[in-house]
């Protein structure tokens, strides 16, 4: 189950875009915000808070600075933000999916338009693009945390689990699962004492498409535009990263 996977694909946007260490601060602040606002401020009682807070260490975000967000969603504030998600379209048929955490959708949703405009896309309704994207848990995991096992040991382990990937990167483990089961394997690493990293639901493409390297650079443009918006939590796309085309998005 090593080796290759759909991961892959889209190891460039995510790196890129977890380097943005101020943004990807903001996206889990307004996550602890909003978990300890609708289920209590003890993680112990509230697994959405407790996903959050390991995806804020994951990060190296500050004790103080998760310890406020957890004090400011249990004392009603962050009241108005709620999560909300745009589909549509980029130049050459590539689909987009965004999702955001806002505390006024009107001005999200505008924003989004607005970018996809600029950009020669179209935005549509949420659902067409349901039969492109399966929602799928990724967990991330050091190795460092797994030294006492080996690889075939540890994939075992994984498989027992409920893993449907594997994939072995230079220091990191990523683990895929089936949406449903992201709950129990999430729970599994917890009961045997595996430190995850990073534990969150992604949208995986079934199939990516190719374009043209000049095509795909503009469809990069609209995805890096809809990324600088403070609402926007991720984007998710079915662009094929050729060789050629990551060549060119590095010397950016």
């Amino acid at each position: 189950m090593s080796g290759h996977s759909k991961w892959a694909n889209i190891k460039h946007r995510k790196a890129k875009q977890d380097a943005k260490r101020s943004k990807a601060f903001t996206g889990i602040i307004k996550n602890i915000t909003m978990a300890a606002r609708d289920g209590g401020p003890d993680p112990n009682f509230n697994p959405n808070l407790r996903l959050a807070i390991q995806n804020a260490k994951g990060v190296n975000m500050p004790k103080d600075t998760i310890e406020k967000a957890i004090k400011k969603g249990a004392g009603g504030e962050g009241a108005n933000l709620q999560n909300a998600t745009y589909e549509g379209y980029a130049t050459g048929g590539i689909a987009v999916f965004v999702e955001a955490t806002t505390d006024n959708p009107t001005r999200t949703v505008a924003n989004v338009r607005a970018a996809f405009n600029k950009h020669n896309g179209n935005l549509g309704t949420n659902g067409s693009l349901s039969f492109i994207f399966d929602q799928k848990g990724i967990f991330e995991i050091n190795k460092s945390a797994i030294a006492r096992f080996s690889q075939d040991e540890f994939e075992l382990e994984l498989i027992e689990m409920g893993a449907e990937d594997i994939d072995w990167e230079e220091d990191m483990v990523i683990v895929t699962s089936a949406f449903e089961d992201f709950g129990k394997m999430q729970k599994s690493f917890e009961e045997k004492n595996i430190e995850v990293a990073s534990a969150k639901l992604e949208r995986i493409p079934k199939s990516t498409s190719t374009l043209d390297t000049e095509t795909a650079l503009k469809v990069f443009k609209l995805i890096e535009k809809l990324e600088e918006d403070d609402d926007v939590t991720m984007v998710y796309h079915n662009l094929e990263l050729t060789e050629e085309l990551e060549k060119e998005l590095e010397k950016e």
